[in-house]
């Protein structure tokens, strides 16, 4: 499918009421069972979870407005897990390189780094200085 084609499908279902949206949905997956020339993209497992809920609202006779709200809450979910997933995977690989990092010449493997004295523990910056006045800078 070209822009202009999507462009176009999309200007034409914007101006659809929900319960449209769900017999051109309908439609389209006739269409593809039918005729695909390929197979379909493998939608994410949020993504599949979600549309397994919206099936089962549509074939529970849930009003289309209420599909709707509903979806749109559970794609702002899916959103936040998303995130939660990458956050964890990058904590994941930078937990693989420390732990494959070779250690410091000169240090022995599992030694600590030296923190400065009168530095907090885990930074490398020492306590801020007081000013004339007794206040601590920010």
């Amino acid at each position: 499918m070209n822009d202009v084609q999507r462009d176009r499908i999309q200007r034409k279902l914007e101006t659809l009421p929900d319960e449209r949206i769900y017999q051109v949905l309908d439609y389209i997956e006739f269409l593809e069972s039918r005729y695909a020339a390929r197979s379909p993209v493998s939608a994410g497992i949020f993504q599949r979870f979600a549309e397994g809920v919206e099936d089962t609202m549509r074939a529970g006779r849930v009003s289309a407005v209420t599909i709707g709200e509903t979806m749109n809450y559970l794609s702002k979910a899916m959103g936040v897990l998303s995130g939660a997933v990458a956050a964890g995977k990058s904590v994941a690989n930078d937990v693989v390189t420390a732990a494959t990092r070779p250690p410091a010449p000169g240090r022995p493997p599992g030694a600590a780094s030296p923190t400065p004295p009168g530095t907090p523990f885990g930074t490398s910056e020492p306590p801020p200085q007081s000013t004339q006045t007794g206040e601590t800078p920010l």
